[in-house]
């Protein structure tokens, strides 16, 4: 008989200790859009909500951003990397296969600098033992599978604060003579840092994916630039996302009476209000930050939380439904309690 492993022994659950986000300052405008393709402000609106949007330089990398929106969240929760022990980064947008980008991010916390920068003198990381670090990629429903994998570590004892970023440079993988997605596209990043939890506060994530039309949002080679059949996106999300949302409340143990915000991926305004009232949430905190800050993949659900949050349009200790979907194609999300503020 083989010797018995020591059974994983964890908090409850989880909660959510701080929020944070980062934008570019850079804002186009759909004006702006209107100078590069045949499109104008009002064509823009009405099909997607979008305004405006923010576009990074080409210097800045995701990692970058990543580590602006970690670090506001590590400050809004009164607490360093070196409390952390584990980084979780959603992205599809990151340029380099390794370091990956919560290697990236956590270097970057740690130090100040970025990985390959040369360190101050006095900076000595030997003998350090750094956070876990990895990247998840399912695009637009991202950061709800990071916050998933982040969760249930906490719950089997693998990690007692994680720091959960959604990070995209999508405007790096936007094809500018695309009148159809380059009105979309934005970057930016959020982020959010979770704790152990004697009375669980994130609810386990439920999550899935739609092979039928596994083709419809692509980053792919040789263009490498992003592309999407939106009438199926659109088709699918009017038709099929209320079940999988009210899938995900149901898994909480919560009913959809309870819900008291929704932030829902920021693909486009036109999807996210018909989905609140497929869901009756109409009347809730329904988060539409895409009309300010475009479509930000993975990015777009912390990055519009934190917003809010910090905001004051977000109440505190409530239930909050995170749903994401997109690439790949796939879904996932989970319910959390708001922060006490």
């Amino acid at each position: 008989m083989a010797p018995a492993l020591r059974p994983a022994v964890g908090a409850a659950g989880s909660r959510i200790l701080g929020l944070g986000h980062h934008q570019p300052e850079k804002v186009v405008t759909n004006d702006d859009i209107a100078r590069l393709v045949e499109t104008n402000d009002e064509w823009i609106q009405s099909r997607t909500g979008i305004v405006t949007r923010r576009v990074a330089d080409d210097d800045t990398t995701v990692a970058d951003m990543a580590t602006a929106a970690a670090r506001h969240a590590l400050e809004d929760a009164g607490i360093t990397i070196a409390d952390v022990d584990l980084v979780v980064v959603a992205t599809a947008t990151a340029r380099d296969i390794s370091p990956n980008t919560a290697g990236r991010v956590a270097h970057a916390l740690r130090t100040g600098r970025a990985v390959g920068s040369e360190r101050p003198a006095d900076e000595d990381l030997r003998g350090i033992v750094g956070p876990g670090v990895i990247d998840v990629n399912t695009a637009c429903s991202g950061f709800a599978y990071a916050v998933g994998v982040a969760d249930q570590a906490i719950r089997t004892g693998t990690a007692r604060t994680a720091l959960v970023v959604g990070a995209e440079k999508l405007t790096a993988v936007t094809d500018w003579t695309d009148r159809a997605t380059c009105i979309l596209t934005a970057d930016g990043a959020g982020a959010v840092v979770l704790g152990a939890s004697d009375e669980p506060q994130v609810s386990p994530v439920v999550w899935g994916s739609e092979p039928e039309i596994t083709e419809s949002v692509r980053i792919e080679q040789p263009s490498g630039t992003f592309n999407q059949d939106g009438r199926a996106v659109f088709r699918w999300a009017i038709t099929q996302a209320a079940d999988r949302a009210r899938a995900i409340v149901e898994k909480s143990g919560l009913t959809l009476d309870d819900i008291e915000v929704l932030v829902a991926h920021q693909a486009n305004l036109r999807i996210i209000e018909p989905l609140a009232k497929a869901l009756g949430l109409e009347s809730k905190v329904v988060v539409t930050d895409v009309t300010e800050s475009g479509n930000t993949s993975a990015a777009s659900i912390p990055l519009g939380l934190s917003k809010w949050w910090h905001a004051g349009q977000i109440p505190a200790g409530v239930p909050a439904l995170l749903f994401g979907f997109g690439g790949g194609f796939t879904w996932a999300g989970q319910v959390v309690i708001t922060p006490e503020r």
